[in-house]
């Protein structure tokens, strides 16, 4: 690979086991955190109560949040609705206290800093994703597994299949640790930026795979290791460029996007950061773990092939 204008070559297979200790350290730390402290669960998996309140001024949101955080409700999602003048308040369910008086209590805090406020409309809302929903994506999310790892199985060969899964649970596990760790806000669209890191990963893991193939049937000579080493520095600039513009973009979504695009830019920016390793050390490491060949690659010869050669 070319890097800063001279050519440069990495062994990244020598450091597979520091990286995979690395790594198990990452998936412990991630599990217990999910274990012990969990996720902060958003309203769209709690349900909470719904406040839409009216400003005679254009209603500047991060006051609006300084307010409620300064009377002890720093959890609340505050958006604009319809106009910069109508706001919606969406409040977590807090113990002893009822909807209608969860509602009063941040309208007498709004009021206090806004006297002219106007209350529009409060409701109780139910969360959107249900235990149903939960489990119906659980299986979904199985079964997608079980078809990348047909896929790839046929595609490939198994241990590649089984390392792409590998590098796919471990980068889902490391940012949902993340987010455990730092008690961020877990909404639907931090799923749904979740959902994207595999996608993100799987697709970085293919073209990796699909270089380390050609290689093992192109490169005559050479142990598996240093087959692996030339296949990483002939992709790592594809994969240096696609995760540094993507990280780009996603930086500057996290620091101007707003707060309630926040979370799904954090954890993009994770997803594409451990999925860019994972492709790397995760798959790779473990093909060469399971003793992956020059033989298990190359095309199957159909019987009488040479005979139909020769006229």
């Amino acid at each position: 690979m070319r890097l800063f204008g001279k050519e440069r070559f990495f062994e990244f297979m020598r450091l597979r086991k520091a990286a995979m200790t690395f790594s198990a350290v990452l998936l412990l730390v991630a599990i217990g955190s999910l274990g012990v402290r969990g996720l902060n669960l958003g309203l769209d998996f709690t349900g909470g109560t719904l406040l839409e309140v009216g400003y005679p001024q254009p209603a500047e949101l991060a006051q609006v949040r300084g307010t409620l955080a300064g009377a002890g409700f720093d959890g609340a999602v505050v958006q604009h609705f319809g106009s910069s003048r109508d706001v919606l308040i969406r409040l977590a369910p807090r113990e002893g206290l009822t909807s209608a008086q969860l509602s009063e209590e941040v309208f007498s805090a709004l009021t206090e800093a806004v006297p002219e406020l106007e209350k529009r409309r409060q409701e109780y809302v139910g969360p959107q994703v249900g235990k149903e929903l939960t489990e119906d994506g659980g299986l979904a999310m199985l079964y997608a597994l079980i078809g990348i790892l047909i896929y790839v199985s046929l595609r490939f060969q198994y241990r590649f299949a089984l390392g792409a899964i590998a590098a796919l649970v471990h980068d889902v596990l490391v940012t949902l640790g993340v987010f455990s760790l730092l008690q961020m806000e877990f909404d639907l669209t931090v799923l749904a930026a979740l959902l994207a890191v595999i996608g993100y990963s799987l697709n970085d893991t293919i073209v990796v795979s699909d270089r380390i193939r050609e290689n093992f049937r192109k490169m005559r000579k050479g142990t598996p290791e240093k087959v692996i080493n030339a296949s990483l520095n002939q992709t790592l600039s594809r994969t240096l460029v696609t995760s540094l513009t993507t990280l780009l973009v996603l930086i500057a979504l996290f620091i101007f996007g707003g707060e309630l695009i926040r979370g799904f830019a954090f954890a993009l920016i994770v997803g594409v950061v451990v999925g860019s390793y994972s492709s790397i050390y995760v798959a790779s490491s473990i093909l060469l773990a399971m003793g992956i060949s020059k033989e298990d690659l190359m095309p199957v010869q159909k019987e009488g092939a040479e005979l139909d050669e020769n006229p």
